[in-house]
């Protein structure tokens, strides 16, 4: 995929603070601190156009981004064990869920997961729920390079079986090497043109 252009959009919280609904969306979820900014910044060849942190649960908003002007790509807020006030914390599900359920456009959730770290019941959770609404997912393991080839294989085996899907559904990305970008691109390509 050639970048010509990626931009900001807008933030929202509710329906009526998304953009219109015109382009086809791809929307990323994960824990927080999976890799999930970088993962994008990496896709788009930008540094920083989703700000990245080492801190978990920077992401508080859904953030819109217009990629070439064809399609857009979405920043949930990550889920797990973000450092954030509880009652903010209690809004991000029912946020995200009704982006999910209510978006026309939503073509399909790039799923990301630390390959170091074994699918929880928050990543179960959510597969099960999307395949409940039929929404597309595809799987994503970030951080690959932090491994050698052997853990490398070992752990897609452990989170294939944990997920209970087929080692090939897997994705290795690492935003450090790029390793990845390009398998990633064509599996988001398919998904907006079906």
């Amino acid at each position: 995929m050639i970048i010509k252009s990626a931009e900001f959009i807008t933030s929202a919280t509710k329906p009526s603070q998304y953009p219109p609904a015109m382009l086809p969306e791809i929307a990323f979820a994960g824990r927080s601190n999976v890799g999930k900014s970088s993962l994008i910044n990496k896709l788009v060849n930008r540094r920083h156009l989703v700000k990245t942190s080492r801190t978990p649960g920077r992401t508080q908003l859904i953030n819109f981004f217009d990629i070439n002007a064809s399609f857009t790509f979405v920043d949930l807020p990550g889920y797990g064990y973000a450092k954030v006030p509880a009652a903010v914390k209690k809004k991000w599900g029912p946020m995200i869920e009704t982006y999910l359920t209510t978006r026309k456009t939503l073509k399909g959730v790039v799923s990301i997961m630390d390959i170091r770290r074994q699918p929880g019941l928050e990543e179960q959770n959510l597969a099960g729920w999307l395949g409940s609404y039929r929404i597309p997912i595809l799987r994503v393991l970030t951080k690959s390079d932090k491994l050698s080839k052997t853990k490398q294989k070992k752990q897609v085996d452990l989170i294939s079986f944990g997920l209970g899907l087929e080692k090939e559904t897997l994705l290795l990305f690492s935003a450090k090497t790029g390793k990845g970008r390009d398998a990633v691109w064509r599996a988001i390509e398919a998904l907006i043109t079906e």
